[in-house]
């Protein structure tokens, strides 16, 4: 299969090193707006016929057509941020390819009650072109990264073979990962860590048969992590699980997405929020227009080199409450990733290489016809059975925890 890979940052740089290792993979385009990043990592991985370098800019959806085509392949992988999610989206569309993101279409709040009732939705505007990529004859396949991800892969495994009535899906993300002498320093993109933070999250109500949403950082919840970790505060933030699963996995009851973000750390974001540094509308500086939120993220420690200062694990996973053989079980389907085994073992930071093995996965189920369609779909769509046998192929950790019913409570 040959792939056009657009951003080679964290996550890009973790995808490039795994393809690169696998027999599938005929051709991995390594395409970025700054050529000298794409330039580095053709030449630290030794194979130029291989992994070719090209310069694009990826708010231009006539250039990701023309480069797709040029490069003849078969996938257009999104590794960017989600700004740029709907250009990529139609130049892969325009050249005939199928397409992969690790995050959906941005969401707009409700106008006039945004932290009760939701606006434009995250995946919205792709879902909506969905009879689009059917006639093409082409698949879309949205949120294929961690959280979402694996985590909807988890949720679909647990529907197939765990319960016979799913009634509540929690995704959590947690552990003690943390970095050592930085006031502030994100473990992925700041763009998108501000973008998901600040806006008001989602949750699924079954009962209303809708999506309602809350305030930033709503809801704390001590959630009891796996691998010795334990009890971890995290709270509600804005995630593309909870507009996915329920599309999917028919007559869940509530569906929610909590990260363990820390006081500090939450306090530091209200500040950015406050003074207007999370904006994206560009004011005008000695005049040069500038976005507020871009500057913010050329000031803070670029993910990609603070790989090697990360500590601690980083845990993420599904959990899942309903019933089975009539009675009540709740399962916690999770990977634990180490920051220094992970950097060790793979050469990529722990976040970066976390998200980035889940969309190698995917790309090998498709080029082995495991997972195949047209449209726009969500991992559930999908037999999770495959994709978990190639993380067991590959020694990815997963696991489950057996939870007593009803002993802790999402808040």
């Amino acid at each position: 299969m040959r792939v056009l890979l657009i951003g080679v940052g964290t996550v890009g740089e973790a995808i490039a090193r795994m393809c690169a290792q696998r027999e599938w993979c005929q051709s991995l385009v390594l395409a970025d707006y700054d050529l000298d990043r794409a330039g580095a990592l053709q030449a630290e991985l030794g194979d130029r016929q291989r992994l070719p370098v090209e310069r694009i800019d990826a708010r231009d959806a006539v250039a990701v057509t023309e480069l797709a085509r040029r490069q003849d392949v078969d996938l257009v992988m999104n590794a960017v941020d989600p700004r740029f999610v709907m250009p990529i989206f139609d130049g892969a569309l325009a050249a005939g390819a199928n397409y992969m993101d690790m995050a959906t279409s941005l969401s707009r709040p409700h106008p006039s009650d945004p932290f009760r009732l939701p606006g434009v939705k995250l995946a919205d505007e792709q879902f909506a072109r969905s009879g689009e990529w059917v006639r093409a004859g082409r698949l879309a396949l949205l949120g294929m990264g961690m959280d979402p991800g694996l985590t909807d892969v988890f949720a679909a495994y647990a529907a197939k073979h765990l319960f016979d009535e799913v009634h509540e899906v929690h995704v959590r993300d947690g552990g003690d990962l943390h970095i050592p002498g930085y006031a502030f320093a994100p473990v992925f993109s700041i763009w998108t860590t501000i973008e998901e933070c600040l806006n008001p999250p989602v949750e699924w109500d079954g009962e209303r048969g809708d999506w309602i949403t809350t305030e930033p950082f709503s809801a704390p919840e001590a959630f009891p992590f796996p691998e010795g970790i334990g009890p971890v505060e995290c709270v509600n933030v804005e995630h593309e699980e909870v507009l996915l699963v329920p599309r999917y996995l028919k007559g869940v009851r509530r569906v929610t997405f909590k990260y363990a973000l820390g006081t500090d750390f939450i306090a530091k974001l209200q500040f950015l929020h406050d003074i207007g540094l999370d904006r994206t509308e560009p004011v005008r500086v000695r005049g040069v227009e500038v976005s507020p939120r871009d500057v913010v993220a050329a000031v803070v420690p670029d993910p990609i080199s603070l790989g090697d200062k990360m500590v601690g694990r980083a845990v993420v996973g599904t959990w899942v409450i309903g019933q089975k053989d009539g009675k009540p079980r709740e399962v916690f389907l999770y990977q634990m990733a180490d920051a220094a085994e992970t950097m060790r073992a793979t050469g990529s930071q722990v976040v970066g290489w976390q998200t980035g093995f889940n969309p190698v996965i995917a790309m090998e189920l498709f080029a082995s016809g495991a997972w195949s369609g047209s449209g726009v779909h969500a991992p559930e769509v999908f037999d999770p059975d495959p994709y978990l046998a190639l993380l067991d192929r590959y020694g990815i950790h997963h696991a489950m925890l057996e939870m007593e019913p009803g002993a802790h409570r999402p808040t």
